[in-house]
């Protein structure tokens, strides 16, 4: 069976359980997510045995997020390669999973060419299998040490456009550590904020229609014990004219070469609350989604999702009737329309803060400037 469930032990907390892990049991090397589409209700783990499996996973939104999409593509290339499978023909699948995250094709190159690296020297496909599970491991180790570096240059920023602490932050969808290798993306600056004292509240945006923020992020800042407030994404205008919104953080897919970013379907609107409120608007993604071979935003391709996700309504543990496995919220036969992302242009974005550094103004030039010295950084 390439797709399976497992039950994390008992004894273990939310906080002991990885949103990604590889293990090799006597039967063959499998990936183990945390299954992100059963939370908050259930800590569940989804086992892949093949690409395949993955690319359901990654489909399905088992696993989301573009930094951790990044490792699961690494990871999904490293298993096809142990297993035995074509691993270019993997490759292709898992790229194709979802085609606005770019940091998805990013992981799966890295660990393709080094396997195909290995090979070229000599190597046996053994030797290969073992050279892109290392490049994946170090995907994974790279991410983590950007999160924690994302957090400190983030808080930094707070800091500088707003002194005296409190900060009340609106963010969307979910960025913490179910999207990272480390403690996430914006939500890490969030969370770093609650750990200097500095958070006064965390407002959760419920990012319909999959509910990402009510879900995954309100489950994270529980777990934190930060202060924290949901809300409807159509209630965030009056949160803004009521004065109670200091700064937005969100994360982002794919930031093209002129500073367009891609996110979840929702962060334009709130973009354009925030200029017309004169609040920050922050986006904190790692180098690696930043993408110099889109040009702007009109050119990123936009995932369009399946139509029940917005006609039905879908809960963990919920009764289920609706031909996407949920409760019909619309008439039968309803159109929908389901972008995934949405994309804010350059000018709306205060400061994009990555573990090189932060770039506000966002230009194209200052983007070209922080990939070239990131390369550097790389390279030595």
């Amino acid at each position: 069976m390439a797709d399976q469930y497992a039950q994390p032990g008992e004894d273990k907390r939310p906080t002991d359980i990885p949103a990604i892990r590889w293990e090799e049991p006597p039967e063959g090397p499998v990936l183990v997510l945390l299954d992100q589409t059963r939370l908050p209700a259930e800590e569940v783990e989804r086992v892949c045995t093949d690409a395949s499996a993955l690319v359901e996973a990654i489909r399905s939104l088992a696993v989301r997020g573009a930094p951790l999409l990044g490792i699961a593509g690494a990871y999904g290339v490293a298993l096809a390669a142990a297993r035995g499978f074509d691993v270019d023909e993997a490759a292709m699948a898992l790229e194709g999973a979802r085609p606005t995250a770019v940091n998805l094709s990013v992981g799966v190159r890295r660990a393709r060419a080094a396997y195909r690296s290995e090979l070229a020297g000599g190597g046996d496909p053994e030797q290969g299998a073992r050279a892109a599970l290392a490049a994946a491991r170090q995907l994974h180790q790279e991410d983590a040490e950007a999160s924690a570096r994302m957090a400190e240059h983030g808080l930094a920023l707070l800091g500088e456009l707003l002194p005296g602490g409190g900060h009340r932050v609106l963010t969307h969808c979910n960025t913490g550590s179910l999207v990272s290798g480390g403690e996430g993306t914006a939500f890490a600056v969030a969370l770093a904020a609650h750990r200097a004292g500095q958070l006064r509240r965390l407002w959760v945006d419920e990012t319909r229609p999959l509910l990402q923020g009510a879900r995954l992020t309100a489950y994270e800042a529980a777990r934190n014990g930060m202060a924290y407030t949901l809300l409807t994404d159509n209630a965030a205008g009056s949160l803004f004219a009521a004065g109670e919104v200091d700064a937005v953080l969100i994360g982002a897919d794919r930031i093209a070469a002129d500073g367009s970013v891609a996110n979840k379907v929702g962060s334009y609107p709130l973009a354009v609350l925030a200029r017309y409120h004169h609040v920050p608007f922050i986006v904190v993604a790692p180098v690696t989604t930043v993408d110099p071979d889109t040009p702007d935003g009109a050119s990123i391709e936009v995932e369009q999702r399946p139509g029940f996700e917005v006609t039905e309504v879908t809960a963990p543990q919920a009764p289920v009737s609706g031909a996407g496995g949920g409760a019909p919220v619309a008439p039968l036969g309803t159109q929908a329309y389901n972008p995934a992302f949405d994309v804010t242009p350059p000018e709306l974005v205060t400061a994009i803060v990555t573990e090189e550094g932060v770039v506000s103004p966002v230009t194209a030039g200052a983007l070209a400037e922080l990939c070239a010295r990131s390369r550097q950084a790389t390279a030595g």
